[in-house]
């Protein structure tokens, strides 16, 4: 797969995706607008789509539609979206710009956005739960129980902890900083491929080894996030650059300087090809992809 025919199959991908979550919003009585409008407004903002998109590449790995996993998909979609709006509030990062609009709390006030990121969470689980109308209960059952784990105080929620536990602090070494990166940002990406493989019929050996692929690409995925922060541009990104910097957040650049992190995402990298040696053509999109993560400008 060519970076043009990458670039097609992730536009392909996304539309996929932008128009089942179109479906999915829930449509609200009057009386609850504001919900259903904040909602809206931080789910189809725009965004690369990567996590349900990793989904349905893992259902193609094991050779399965990837239009068969599409409500997880969509959920973890949902997932994601609630884990910025919350992110963004005052009382965390405090960003008014998101997806090059303004913030959901910037727009309809905090208790709205902190419902609209409640709704879309518990939204997300309802939605997975839909999945078992054509796929085994028990493995929807597991999948949910992945997705739940990798979102929770075990994955994305603690590293949130963790990631503001270590603002401001100086001498922090490498291993810290991925400890916060792996339960941040990489348990949900993990979890993403690794729910469309299961959904799809992976074995044990099958799941370790996209699991093992998963976290590799994740912390490059943040390292490269890492640098775009330092690097890139408002206009670019559509959300504000530096605010890492000027809000003392722990990163692998800060910690170990920029060049050492440029290596470790590509040896990251390299890691995570490694991972899918077992697996044929059909594991090329995912082995495309892993390059596009740290040569991406946004």
């Amino acid at each position: 797969m060519t970076p043009s025919e990458l670039k097609e199959y992730l536009k392909q991908r996304k539309e996929i995706v932008d128009a089942e979550l179109l479906l999915r919003l829930p449509k609200l009585p009057p009386e609850l607008s504001i919900l259903e409008e904040a909602m809206a407004h931080s789910l189809m903002a725009g965004g690369k789509r990567l996590r349900p998109i990793l989904c349905m590449a893992g259902a193609e790995l094991m050779g399965a539609e990837p239009e068969s996993v599409l409500p997880t998909a969509c959920a973890l979609e949902f997932i994601h979206t609630y884990s910025l709006i919350h992110d963004d509030l005052p009382a965390m990062d405090d960003d008014d710009l998101r997806r090059g609009v303004p913030t959901c709390h910037v727009k309809y006030g905090e208790a709205a956005a902190l419902l609209a990121g409640d709704g879309l969470l518990t939204e997300a689980f309802d939605i997975i739960a839909d999945q078992a109308r054509t796929h085994d209960p028990g493995t929807v059952l597991k999948a949910a129980s992945m997705i739940a784990r990798a979102s929770g105080v075990w994955g994305m929620v603690g590293g949130q902890v963790a990631d503001m536990r270590a603002e401001g602090l100086t001498g922090l070494q490498a291993g810290d900083i991925e400890f916060i990166h792996a339960l941040k940002t990489g348990a949900l990406i993990t979890v993403s491929l690794a729910s469309g493989a299961l959904l799809a019929g992976a074995g044990e050996e099958e799941l370790a080894a996209v699991e093992g692929f998963g976290k590799k690409i994740g912390a490059a995925f943040q390292i490269a996030d890492d640098l775009l922060d330092i690097e890139g541009d408002t206009e670019t990104l559509g959300k504000p650059v530096g605010s890492d910097q000027a809000q003392g957040k722990a990163t692998y650049p800060s910690a170990v300087g920029l060049e050492a992190a440029r290596s470790k995402a590509k040896d990251l990298i390299n890691e995570g090809l490694e991972a899918l040696k077992s697996f044929g053509r059909e594991a090329e999109p995912l082995r495309v992809l892993a390059v596009y993560i740290i040569n991406r400008s946004k």
